[in-house]
């Protein structure tokens, strides 16, 4: 007679599984809450604290941690001295355990759990079962996720036993699942915690969805942990893994404004972002920064999209729109492209869901807190002998904000309620700026009177002479050089107005 082990949180086809287990000629020992549903249901049980002869106690914080348990577990019965410390000591072989975990991340999510509630859900003797079945998988059939049950029960009614393929697959889910476990406990002490970076990690990511290649076809990819929790799809063609870059780099930014404001995203930058009394007319600004670039680009927009949005927008190619919300009449216009793709973002989840950031490098990961730190107006220094109007000054807050989002080396040209150009990811800061005015020219927008921000100083005061040249009249970055003074004389020379802020944004 062969033994199955059941001891499950979640009760999803727990019943089906252990009636199909009976009918193959299982005993099946089980504890708690599990134990009664399956007593209930008319199914033979036999309780843990029978096999073990001791009783749980500390509130049920020990039940299964007791020799007789993991010695069932751990047996190699294929091995004579572990044949015979079983016989010795009347344990018996557990065949197939099904466990899964105390719900701690379901109610990590709760509003209303206390500190206490969460440590109460934290899993202890369930993921000792769990690693100790799994590390034997050659003998013990280890199943975490209840959409195995069938699987597992149906290869035993056909076949009598599991495959030894079967039992690794089945040990690396559980090996995998237990990771997880124990990363969001770890990561949600860290958030408990004054302490900076632990000095181990682990991240507990879940795959939400496979992709169909990275951002190349030869290369895999896949979506790992609460995106789709954040972002709805409506309509159109599956993400791609360069559309959730950036759908999240344009949610991103047009989340620092609170006017109607709309950020188009090409290539992981901003080529356009525009406020407005309406968000139309915050289209149209974002859009006359670039007519060309947004043509496959991603649009978001921070206020719901109504029919006469949808149709100033619905010329435009773009490959995904994003918005709290779509009307039923903007919705009927949009979908008439099938492949747009329509998303709906809850901007309530999005701050929690930024950090930490990481960057895989050659072997390990480089892993830093997002860059939420917010300008404080009260800290700005004016360096110059001008000092700003507060045209000016509103207008150098606007390209700040989209400076700190643009990929570095960032050069923003912007006006108090529009970008006018945007120089990105240049090797050379001067680079940038020249890069911004030419696209400024293209487009027949007139630099004069703008202001000008970048995400770091000014090594040089080329750059400062390129904006005044190009009609800048004010400008906005950290200061921190060693050629600051060289850098303000020049702005002063050309009267233009300076500010430090004291902070970079370096978006490598």
């Amino acid at each position: 007679m062969k033994t199955a082990l059941i001891s499950v949180s979640d009760k999803t086809g727990v019943i089906d599984f252990a009636r199909r287990l009976h009918s193959l000629g299982f005993t099946i020992i089980s504890t708690g809450g599990t134990a009664a549903s399956l007593a209930d249901a008319g199914i033979a049980v036999t309780k843990v604290s029978d096999v073990t002869g001791f009783p749980e106690i500390l509130d049920g914080r020990v039940k299964t941690l007791h020799p007789t348990i993991h010695g069932g577990l751990l047996a190699r019965p294929d091995l004579p001295h572990h044949a015979k410390a079983m016989a010795d000591h009347a344990i018996t072989k557990i065949d197939i355990v099904a466990v899964n975990l105390y719900p701690f991340e379901q109610t990590l999510a709760r509003q209303d759990a206390s500190f206490d509630d969460l440590i109460e859900n934290i899993d202890i003797g369930g993921p000792a079962m769990v690693r100790a079945s799994a590390k034997n998988f050659a003998h013990t059939v280890i199943i975490t996720d209840p959409s195995d049950y069938d699987l597992v029960a149906s290869e035993l009614e056909s076949t009598g036993t599991i495959s030894q393929s079967q039992r690794q697959t089945l040990a690396l889910k559980a090996f995998s699942h237990t990771a997880h476990y124990d990363a969001t406990i770890s990561q949600w002490l860290a958030s408990q915690s004054t302490v900076g970076l632990p000095t181990e990690t682990a991240l507990p990511l879940r795959l939400e969805q496979s992709l169909r290649y990275g951002e190349n076809p030869h290369q895999h990819a896949g979506l790992y942990g609460s995106f789709l929790k954040i972002f709805h799809q409506l309509h159109g063609k599956e993400l791609s893994y360069n559309n959730i870059l950036d759908v999240d780099a344009a949610t991103a930014l047009v989340a620092e404004f609170r006017e109607p404001s709309v950020v188009i995203v090409k290539h992981n930058n901003p080529c356009g972002v525009g406020t407005g009394t309406t968000l139309g007319e915050a289209y149209q600004r974002a859009f006359a920064t670039d007519t060309v670039s947004p043509f496959g680009g991603i649009l978001a927009f921070n206020m719901p999209i109504d029919g006469s949005v949808a149709e100033t927008v619905h010329p435009l190619f773009a490959e995904v729109l994003i918005a709290p919300s779509y009307t039923a009449e903007a919705l009927e216009l949009l979908t008439k492209k099938r492949d747009r793709r329509l998303l709906t973002v809850d901007f309530s989840k999005l701050g929690n869901a930024s950090a930490p950031m990481i960057r895989s490098v050659a072997g390990g990961l480089l892993v830093q807190s997002a860059d939420l730190a917010l300008l404080d107006e009260t800290a700005l220094r004016v360096v110059t002998d001008r000092q700003p109007t507060e045209s000016e000054r509103q207008a150098m807050m606007f390209a700040w904000t989209v400076a700190k989002h643009v990929k570095s080396n960032a050069i923003v040209y912007a006006s108090q309620d529009r970008t006018l150009a945007i120089g990105a990811g240049q090797m050379s800061r001067l680079d940038s700026a020249r890069i911004a005015v030419r696209k400024a020219q293209d487009a027949g927008l007139d630099l004069s009177g703008c202001a000008v921000a970048s995400d770091a100083f000014f090594p040089f005061a080329d750059g400062l002479l390129q904006a005044a040249e190009a009609g800048a009249t004010c400008v906005i970055q950290p200061g921190g050089s060693v050629r600051d003074e060289e850098v303000i004389a020049a702005a002063n020379a050309h009267d233009i107005a300076m500010i430090f802020t004291g902070m970079r944004h370096f978006r490598h």
